[in-house]
């Protein structure tokens, strides 16, 4: 963009003349040069274009007049007295260096900024994050002002070698620091790794695990406070004690305490919990820098002299504020966030509380159903001897001769009495004993055997009843009696369906 005009125009007196103009941007001011026309030759007018115009040192030659105007948006480039023939070129150059005068302001501002930065790092004496910021933040602003193509290329140059300068010093600086940094980083993280490498050992010689939780949190409360790790080493930390934490956890609750169910959910909403109070953290760090910055540049603008530096670092206020407005609308989702996790945390604790209580209640239940298991089979075989006693006895009925009437009744009665002295004793006790394990249940397939034994040996009674011709009144009760008796002595058949309803 150029900054001098030469021109051909007419003075007061409507005489030709050579019309020269420049532009001083620093004091917003052109200056004019006129040539009379005796001076004016077709040559000097292509000195003036080459040699003066775009060129420097070239010396005006005499005679020649001069007058300085302000520049101005409204008011004309020319004096009145001075026509021209390319009014376009004029009102053109008029325009455009108005803009130049505005980019060269906005360059000397920057360049005010500039110097506070470099007198900020001239007194630092170890590296200082918030310098180092504010640096970065005023090159991104120029670079902005630049791809915008506010700034002319060589004010951008100079901005940028100054700005690498200081960024060299900050660098060395920092290089210090973080070899220092490094060694501190070291040494904590030596510490953490010891901690945890004791805990480890506790844990190995049987100490109690609550204990041993309570020292993890602290150390996870150690970890997520400490300033002096770096990302290399605070990751390394972070698996260890992560590790130690699952092996704590595997040996309270057992290798299935993390597999699947409310378990994992419950593990993998605590982290989530976890790491959303550590972004929170850093949030409200973040935020709390901005509202520094803020400060400060408040504390500027009211110290500031010139009217386009105030406008500057208003306009860097207000993109302050912006920032703090759009990370406190984060915070306050995240806070929401967080409340949600409590509830969810909340809920799943208590859902993980009754499973353990309900995995004890099963525990309990298998163990008494393999001890009633173990009761029934003992049940089963004391049933299985009545049984083979009831059938050996009842062939010993059925086989007595066919004689008198009264011998008859007495051999049945005495198989019977031979068999209720010997066995229905200990099944009737046995019977007794199986009830008060199972139940009920047992009783109502008792009375079923009843019915059945009922149903088979009546043919059989019928029989012997026959080959008596007049059976005593009390011998046929009595054979009512023990065949009753006996019949509550179950046969092993109806023991099976009693033991699969119990399981059930």
């Amino acid at each position: 963009m150029k900054s001098k005009l030469v021109l051909w125009g007419s003075n007061a007196q409507d005489e030709k003349c050579l019309i020269a103009v420049s532009l001083r941007a620093a004091d917003n001011k052109v200056d004019i040069w006129t040539f009379p026309e005796s001076v004016a030759t077709e040559d000097f007018y292509q000195q003036m274009m080459k040699e003066w115009r775009d060129g420097e040192g070239f010396e005006l030659p005499d005679p020649k007049t001069h007058l300085e105007r302000d520049l101005s948006v409204t008011d004309s480039l020319l004096p009145d007295d001075l026509k021209v023939e390319r009014t376009d070129v004029v009102m053109r150059a008029q325009t455009e260096w108005q803009f130049v005068v505005l980019s060269s302001k906005l360059h000397d501002a920057y360049e005010t900024q500039l110097s506070e930065l470099k007198e900020r790092v001239g007194k630092l004496e170890a590296f200082d994050q918030p310098t180092w910021d504010n640096l970065k933040e005023f090159w991104d602003k120029v670079q902005e002002q630049v791809r915008e193509r506010n700034l002319f290329r060589d004010h951008a140059d100079r901005l940028r070698a100054h700005t690498n300068e200081l960024f060299g010093q900050m660098k060395t600086l920092r290089s210090k620091l973080d070899e220092e940094f490094e060694k501190l980083s070291k040494e904590a993280s030596n510490k953490f790794f010891t901690a945890l490498g004791e805990v480890e050992r506790k844990m190995e010689s049987g100490a109690r695990v609550p204990v041993l939780f309570d020292e993890l949190k602290k150390l996870q409360s150690m970890f997520r406070e400490s300033k002096t790790l770096t990302r290399e080493h605070r990751n390394k930390v972070w698996e260890k004690l992560d590790g130690t934490f699952k092996a704590v956890k595997e040996k309270r609750f057992g290798s299935k305490s993390g597999d699947g169910g409310g378990g994992s959910m419950l593990q993998g909403t605590q982290r989530r919990y976890d790491g959303l109070l550590s972004a929170i953290d850093k949030m409200e760090q973040s935020i709390r820098r901005d509202r520094n910055d803020l400060d400060f540049q408040n504390h500027k603008i009211n110290t500031t002299e010139g009217q386009l530096e105030a406008q500057l670092r208003q306009a860097k206020l207000k993109m302050i504020e912006e920032r703090i407005n759009s990370k406190e609308d984060k915070l306050n989702e995240m806070n929401t966030t967080k409340i949600e996790l409590e509830k969810r945390l909340a809920s799943l604790k208590e859902k993980e509380a009754r499973r353990a209580a309900q995995e004890a209640v099963k525990e309990k239940i298998v163990v008494e159903m393999k001890a009633a298991a173990e009761a029934r089979e003992d049940v089963s075989e004391k049933l299985d001897k009545a049984a083979e006693e009831i059938s050996t006895a009842k062939p010993k009925a059925k086989a007595a001769p066919k004689a008198e009437a009264p011998k008859k009744d007495e051999s049945i009665l005495g198989a019977v009495g031979t068999m209720m002295g010997e066995s229905l004793e200990d099944v009737i006790d046995t019977v007794k004993a199986v009830a008060s394990v199972i139940g009920d249940k047992i009783e109502d397939a008792i009375d079923e055997l009843k019915e059945d034994i009922a149903e088979a040996t009546a043919p059989e009674a019928e029989t012997e009843a026959s080959v008596a011709e007049t059976p005593s009144t009390e011998a046929e009760a009595a054979v009512e009696t023990v065949a009753a008796e006996t019949t509550e002595a179950a046969p092993t058949e109806t023991a099976a369906p009693v033991k699969s309803e119990e399981e059930e």
